[in-house]
This record gives structure tokens, sequence and C-alpha cells, in this order.
């Protein structure tokens, strides 16, 4: 299992399963038959140890939880740092492993995701991300997923079974990348920009799976979000930069 970030405290176990059912349709292979996983639980070092972190194997909101993961503009839980570059100066390797541009995306809105295929938030968030491209690809909108397995090892496939897992189950059409480490000192460099242009509350690492960071049409980082913050909660502020 990967480490966990320094700002928070995994010490308690909390043994969650859910079961993930063979595919075999579109992708033409089986991906990971039924599997029965554990969960750690996470206790934050801020708010009662008796919030709800994990339920059920999945991430729940509380009141204690909403203060520090709350959306930059409500809370005032982001912190911006100033910065000359934009998401257009970097080059990432696609999923197949050829060299991408980021500058491709120019007057794009963008929504980028570290994504994991086996974890509790996985079914929402690839759903949800599926149907708002689906909605906005046409007006602007390009959602970049970038593959981790930084926590609890959730991502643990080649690029091919990630990319047939996403493809099968979820028919994602977005872009899906190479795998990247988003923390520690392999971070890639793409990330180490997304997280110095907005900061957390508990410092720049992220957090988990599916923490979110929407770009606008110039590659400016402008909105920061927790991977408890659904996609669908996002999409008022999608919709915004779209018609700027």
């Amino acid at each position: 299992m990967a480490s966990t970030p320094s700002t928070a405290n995994f010490s308690t176990p909390f043994h969650a399963s859910f079961q993930t059912k063979p595919i075999q349709k579109s992708c033409n292979s089986t991906l990971w038959p039924s599997m029965e996983l554990s969960v750690p639980s996470a206790k934050l070092l801020i708010g009662s140890s008796k919030s709800g972190f994990f339920r059920s194997g999945f991430f729940s909101q509380s009141s204690n939880l909403s203060g520090i993961f709350g959306k930059s503009r409500s809370s005032g839980v982001f912190a911006r740092a100033a910065t000359d570059k934009t998401l257009y100066d970097f080059s990432v390797k696609d999923i197949e492993g050829k060299e991408v541009p980021l500058s491709k995306f120019k007057g794009k809105v963008l929504l980028i995701v570290n994504v994991a295929s086996r974890c509790g938030l996985t079914t929402a968030n690839y759903s949800e991300l599926s149907h708002l491209y689906e909605k906005y690809k046409t007006q602007g909108l390009e959602i970049l997923a970038f593959p981790c397995n930084q926590f609890g090892g959730q991502e643990p496939g080649s690029n091919p079974e990630i990319k047939q897992f996403a493809c099968t189950r979820f028919k994602a059409e977005f872009p899906i990348f190479d795998k990247v480490d988003v923390n520690g000192p392999q971070t890639a460099p793409v990330y180490k920009f997304l997280k110095s242009s907005a900061g957390g509350f508990l410092g720049d690492v992220i957090k988990w799976n599916f923490e979110k960071f929407l770009v606008d049409k110039n590659g400016v980082v402008v909105e920061r979000y927790a991977p408890t913050t659904s996609p669908f909660q996002i999409e008022k502020d999608i919709q915004k930069l779209l018609a700027a």
C-alpha cells in the first residue's frame, strides 16, 4: 500500500469491501475478477475523530469535513500561489506512452482528475465525469484523467488494463494519461504546477483519489476540489467558464 499524506492519520483500519464484476465486453478481455478490498479509514487531525471519512467503502461528507474539504470560493480553504506559467507549458504522456503537449487544449475548459479503478469513489466519479463530458464536450470541455496508485494501491493495473476498465465499464471517452505520482519526490511536473497554483488548507499534497482541478481557457487554475466533491457539484462552475 502506498504511503498516505502526512497531513492525515490513517491509523485505525476500517474493513470495507466492495465487489468488482468481471468485464467481458467491448475491450475483449476480462479484468479483475470478483474481489474483496480492505480500505483504510482516515481520522483527520482537525475535527472530531468520530467524523465519517469512509462509510461502507465510500467517502462521506460531514460537518467536520466540510470545513476542511470545502470548495475554495465558499470556505476560503484554498490559497493560490502566483506563477508565471500556465498549463500549456507542460507536456505529458498519454496512456499509450506518446508525448502530448498540453498546449493542444488551448481555449478549452479543463477538469483534471487523479483517477483510480478500485476506489470506493470510482463508480460515482467515473459515471458523473462521463456524463459531464458527453454533455459539454462540444461546448469546449475536456476532462484529463491521470491514473495514480499512491492511495491505498487502488490503481495497480497496467496502462492497457486501466484504459480497458474505463472504456468498458464506464464508456469513458475523455483522455486518460500515463500513470503518475501526484505526491512525493517523483511528482509529475504538471501536478507540481497544479498544486502550486491552488494549494490546500492542509498543504499542497493531494489527499486521495479523485481530487479535481478546474482550469480556464487560458490555462490558469481557477479552482481545486476535494475528493469528496462530486463532478456534478462542479457543473455550475464549468458552465461559467464555458460561457466566459
